[in-house]
């Protein structure tokens, strides 16, 4: 966190309707929900993911990348990537097993989205906890590490031919059902004061160019 004479003078090179709109979007923002994308190798798939989880306000993505590397392409993403946390997961180690132990951390339950086998209905899911929907790679889905260390599973109530949706489109779906009836409840979703400010410094630095510029002939003044 930066001190509060140094967060006024960065704050005097952005523009009044932009500080305005950061405060509405962060009134908005949470991490009662968080989304991991395990494996994703089509960077439109991924930066579609992105996109979604800005529109419906969700502050943090898991990003693990065992055999893939998590591309976003700017095209699709729209700069929303901009204003997420990405958490990457790409050491030599069990990626997957620590993002998940880092979730489990932080008082998230794991939620396996799979259409394969005893899951539960999209729209009888319990959104009270603060949960973590994984989304696997295409075609072979989550992992079998996820399958044996997750909390519960979730799928999409589906009538056609066809048991699968693009990765891109079932995030939509789930993401929009489960912020929206969180925002119509009692649940306390919203981000602490605390998050809200360490975000808003984040974006205040992300709006000016040369940034490390300014803070640099800031400090230098004080001496």
């Amino acid at each position: 966190m930066m001190d509060r004479d140094l967060l006024t003078y960065l704050e005097g090179y952005v523009t009044e309707k932009r500080k305005a709109l950061f405060q509405k979007v962060l009134a908005q923002r949470t991490k009662h929900f968080t989304v991991v994308l395990e494996d994703i190798y089509q960077p439109h798939n991924a930066s579609a993911v992105v996109r979604t989880c800005d529109i419906f306000g969700i502050q943090d993505i898991y990003a693990i990348e065992n055999k893939y590397t998590n591309k976003v392409s700017r095209h699709v993403a729209k700069g929303s990537q901009k204003w997420l946390d990405i958490h990457r997961y790409k050491s030599d180690c069990d990626n997957t097993k620590q993002c998940l132990l880092d979730l489990k951390e932080k008082g998230y339950q794991i939620i396996g989205t799979t259409p394969h086998n005893d899951s539960c209905y999209l729209p009888d899911f319990d959104i009270s906890k603060k949960s973590a929907f994984v989304f696997g790679v295409e075609k072979e889905g989550i992992s079998d590490y996820v399958k044996e260390n997750a909390d519960g599973f979730l799928k999409i109530p589906m009538v056609g031919f066809t048991e699968s949706l693009n990765i891109s489109v079932a995030a939509a779906i789930i993401l929009q059902d489960v912020t929206s009836r969180v925002r119509n409840s009692n649940i306390n979703w919203k981000l602490s004061e605390l998050e809200k400010h360490n975000i808003y410094e984040d974006w205040i630095q992300k709006s000016i160019k040369n940034v490390d510029k300014l803070i640099d002939h800031y400090r230098s003044g004080l001496k």
